[in-house]
């Protein structure tokens, strides 16, 4: 049953993952001023975006799972440039450089870690230009963090009732043999994975779409709640209408984190154009929801429907267009 799906995906660790970013919510408030002009820095995006006379900087970072790091740490190191690239792209923007803080027990320990970011770094060619290394550690951690420009924004804010929500995303991957992580990346010419991301900021800069996120750990479900919850709306999300890739069931399809993933919210005239954009480069871009209004994310299958989530009465990340 409909229902019986919703109560598993609500308990999967990457969406209450997110819960944990609400006393950041509660010490930060909805937005921040810039130090200079003083205008609203918005928090609760992929990025900070900080206006300046050339459009946006764009500022970001992202601690790597300590799992992965302790299991899989060429993996770890690959996505630590992976996500915060996926980040900028997002928002419309293209990555200048990234910076790492690494914590290990050994300098070799550190090794695979180092490999994995270093193939990443060549592979969306975003050099790595600094930061912090700790090789006397009781254990195994990575963050990373990236320096990126926009000159017009996709931004979770900006969601309306109305919009069709699009998935963008690569099928031609594998899953991760034991974690929630759909590989489209690894495989790819680097010129290929570049331009299949910079697709993003094209889409930004021709005014076609002006909301959106990168699909994040919460999975699809779980990042469209963060969608929502920034834009103050509400969504009906067709099940039936999601593609998936070949041989992964629509559940853990849900969850995962595709290496390239994006959800966009767009105005119905403009459906046609993005889709065109996206289809030379042999990438799904579908139709499978609509932007409401209200607060609840509704799934439905085809005559069956149920509240996945409802911002009105249990916040995700506290972070929202209106204040509490």
């Amino acid at each position: 049953m409909l229902s019986d799906l919703a109560a598993e995906l609500r308990q999967t660790l990457g969406l209450l993952h997110k819960r944990d970013i609400q006393p950041v919510a509660r010490h930060l408030g909805t937005w921040v001023p810039d130090s200079t002009t003083q205008k609203p820095i918005w928090l609760g995006d992929d990025c900070a975006a900080i206006p300046d006379d050339e459009g946006y900087l764009l500022l970001a970072a992202e601690g790597m799972w300590s799992v992965l790091v302790e299991t899989e740490p060429w993996f770890a190191g690959w996505c630590g440039v992976l996500v915060n690239v996926s980040d900028i792209y997002a928002m419309g923007g293209k990555p200048i450089a990234v910076v790492d803080a690494l914590w290990s027990r050994s300098m070799e320990q550190a090794e695979q870690l180092w490999e994995g970011m270093k193939a990443a770094s060549k592979a969306f060619d975003v050099p790595i230009v600094g930061g912090h290394t700790h090789c006397h550690s009781p254990y195994e951690a990575l963050s990373v963090a990236i320096l990126g420009r926009a000159q017009q924004l996709i931004t979770s804010f900006n969601a309306q009732p109305g919009d069709t929500v699009l998935l963008v995303t690569d099928l031609n991957g594998k899953p991760h043999p034991k974690y929630p992580f759909w590989d489209a990346a690894t495989m790819l010419e680097p010129k290929t994975l570049q331009a299949n991301l910079n697709l993003l900021p094209t889409l930004a800069e021709s005014e076609l779409c002006d909301a959106g996120k990168d699909i994040s750990m919460g999975g699809l479900v779980g990042t469209l709640v963060m969608l929502l919850e920034t834009s103050d709306c509400g969504a009906v999300l067709d099940l039936e209408a999601i593609p998936c890739p070949v041989g992964l069931g629509l559940k853990r399809w849900l969850v995962s984190f595709p290496s390239y993933g994006f959800l966009l919210s767009v105005r119905p005239n403009c459906t046609e154009a993005i889709q065109h954009l996206f289809e030379p480069h042999d990438l799904v871009c579908a139709a499978i929801g609509q932007i409401s209004s209200g607060h609840k994310l509704i799934l439905q299958s085809g005559a069956e429907s149920t509240c996945f989530w409802d911002l009105s009465q249990d916040a995700l990340t506290g972070f929202s267009k209106v204040s509490p």
